[in-house]
């Protein structure tokens, strides 16, 4: 597992959760990265999530969606209890979350944000994630990564 640890992967291993590391081989000309990772790891793509950061009313907050659909900015921003949201500066949740884009992963972040996890994920047994680098996926029960990241569930995949 050396050269596998992230924040996300240590924080699961210090947490004692249970967890899977997936390594895929990372085609940097993939169109999205969510995609890739569910056709090179075989699952369906309803099960793997993409976490993206957004401004709700100007703060950082997080949206893990599954990878089939978009993030709903108004209803994210619903489940903060704020008004407006937009996706953040790259560059910005790349400086908060100490995650490269396209590898931010929902846990083990440099600052906490709030995060929201859609409720679609509720209905799996585990889920798929980034485990904070491209080409590297934590697959853990989502009841976990609720508990962990002190997530909101809602419904905000559009």
């Amino acid at each position: 597992m050396a050269g596998q640890a992230t924040p996300a992967t240590t924080m699961l291993r210090k947490q004692g959760v249970r967890h899977e590391v997936h390594t895929y081989e990372h085609d940097p000309r993939a169109d999205s990265y969510g995609m890739e990772a569910a056709e090179l790891l075989a699952q369906p793509p309803e099960r793997v999530f993409k976490t993206l950061v957004a401004e709700v009313d100007g703060a950082l907050t997080v949206g893990v969606v599954p990878v089939t659909v978009q993030l709903d900015l108004k209803a994210l921003a619903a489940a903060v209890g704020g008004k407006k949201a937009k996706l953040a500066d790259p560059a910005a949740a790349e400086r908060a979350t100490g995650y490269v884009a396209g590898g931010i992963a929902p846990l083990g972040q440099k600052k906490r944000l709030p995060l929201v996890l859609d409720d679609s994920a509720m209905t799996f047994d585990t889920v798929f994630c980034s485990a904070g680098r491209r080409g590297l996926e934590i697959e853990l029960a989502p009841g976990d990564l609720v508990r962990l990241a002190a997530a909101t569930v809602a419904p905000i995949g559009g």
